[in-house]
């Protein structure tokens, strides 16, 4: 699993843009900047929509006013159904990754095991800070757990 201090591994995602799906690679996206990274077992999901993205949504501003460039949400969902769901339920401050094959929750060791819910293999609940590529902060959610990786415990973090 990866730890704080280490790079983000090399993957390509999907930004899930008004123009449709962008293809972008871990190593540009995090590149330069301080992104608040969260993670969300599925789009449209019920904690993930009552709570996980509203949260960062609502902290938005706060988040940058601590210092952080962008927020960004990944799944194990293609962009269309991650850009729905945004449309829906996010705002322009919070950017769609879509891992829609699971690679990179798989190269950063934190995919689970959803099938009992019909699921198949997903990401876990988890939040890091990632600077210029390095993660700073990492916080992993106990299953079924919503607690560390809250928009308002990243804050406390900042």
């Amino acid at each position: 699993m990866i730890n704080k201090g280490d790079k983000i591994p090399e993957v390509n995602l999907v930004k899930a843009t008004e123009n449709g799906p962008e293809q972008v690679s871990s190593s540009d996206y995090f590149a330069g900047k301080k992104v608040a990274l969260f993670s969300v077992p599925g789009a449209y999901t019920p904690t993930c929509s009552a709570k996980h993205l509203p949260g960062y949504v609502e902290k938005a501003d706060a988040l940058k006013a601590k210092g952080v460039d962008e927020i960004a949400c990944t799944a194990v969902n293609d962009a269309f159904v991650l850009g729905a769901w945004n449309k829906d339920a996010g705002s322009e401050d919070v950017t769609m990754l879509a891992d829609g094959n699971g690679d990179f929750a798989k190269a950063i060791g934190l995919e689970m095991d959803g099938s009992g819910f019909g699921l198949g293999t997903r990401g876990q609940r988890f939040s890091m800070i990632v600077n210029d590529g390095v993660v700073e902060e990492l916080n992993v959610e106990a299953p079924g757990d919503f607690k560390v990786s809250a928009a308002d415990y990243m804050l406390d973090q900042l």
